[in-house]
């Protein structure tokens, strides 16, 4: 369906920011390259405006298209201040840095770091897959790091896919698009409903009683890690936990890639969320070579079952 909302025009003034174009969008927002009118140094403003629920009014502000759809709005807008607060805490090199957030316009906006780069999904799409085993172990364990550092404040991603890891110059990556992001809850009474990627988000997230985790995050890293080699999205978790088809990496593609790479990638897509790295580190640990034993005994218990 074709996206009907209408942007801010450029020159619009926003706090201290003025606005030079759209860059993208996503269901709950709009995403532009703006300039700080104070040190002249461009900056990402990330506008939280529901496809569904809001649209743009004459005078620019946004405004909810219906009384029903009001209190869904300024729960979302609750979320959308959750993640900024959340990312200016989280301070690490391969997560997006966030300078400031504040209201305007009838809606909530987050002024981030410009980082000049490309899309790891747009990246993996123009080379068909088949990305280096030295481009892997230059992006995900960084990725990781980050991630880890989430899971240790007990907050979760539960949005990754290449379209959510953006590579800068270099290939240095970094993080984006935190609007999922939750605090770990401690039970599975506090689940909240989640957003859902096919192919890269696991079988707990698709049902509201499915207890997410920081092995959530991981099995979405370890499909990333696989659309990396293969050029697209693995099958859908639904699809996979009703019947498994899907091959291992470790035996599809042992003549091109380190051994350790696809059982680690193995390892992080298990359907059952109790099979895979438990955390973020854990995974990191057995990519470097620092977990030697679990990643040898899932990749043992994997082989035994693809056997059967």
């Amino acid at each position: 369906m074709p996206d009907s909302r209408v942007s801010l025009p450029a020159g619009t003034n926003l706090d201290c920011y003025s606005i030079i174009r759209l860059m993208g969008s996503g269901g709950f927002s709009l995403i532009y390259l703006a300039e700080d009118n104070d040190s002249g140094e461009s900056v990402v403003i990330k506008e939280y405006l529901p496809k569904k629920l809001a649209a743009r009014g004459q005078d620019l502000s946004v405004e909810v298209i219906g009384e029903k759809e009001l209190e869904q709005f300024n729960q979302g807008r609750k979320l959308f201040y959750r993640e900024a607060k959340a990312l200016t805490i989280l301070r690490h090199p391969n997560i997006v840095n966030v300078r400031t957030f504040f209201l305007s316009h009838g809606t909530a906006y987050m002024v981030m770091d410009y980082e000049r780069g490309k899309n790891l999904g747009h990246y993996i799409k123009r080379h068909k897959g088949r990305l280096s085993t030295r481009f892997m172990l230059a992006v995900f364990p960084p990725v990781l790091g980050a991630l880890d550092l989430i899971h240790s404040k007990g907050h979760l991603h539960l949005d990754i896919k290449p379209g959510n890891v953006h590579l800068r110059l270099g290939g240095n990556p970094l993080l984006l698009d935190f609007g999922a992001i939750h605090q770990f809850a401690t039970s599975r009474s506090r689940q909240f409903s989640q957003v859902v990627t096919p192919g890269f988000s696991p079988i707990e997230q698709y049902y509201s009683s499915g207890y997410v985790g920081p092995w959530s995050d991981v099995y979405s890293i370890g499909s990333t890690m696989r659309a990396c080699i293969e050029g697209g999205p693995p099958p859908s978790a639904v699809e996979r936990h009703a019947k498994d088809k899907l091959r291992p990496a470790f035996k599809l593609y042992k003549r091109h890639y380190p051994k350790r790479l696809l059982e680690v990638i193995d390892w992080a897509m298990e359907v059952d969320p109790l099979l895979r790295p438990q955390d973020a580190g854990s995974m990191l640990d057995a990519l470097t070579g620092e977990n030697e034993v679990d990643v040898d005994r899932a990749a043992r218990q994997r082989r035994a079952g693809s056997d059967r």
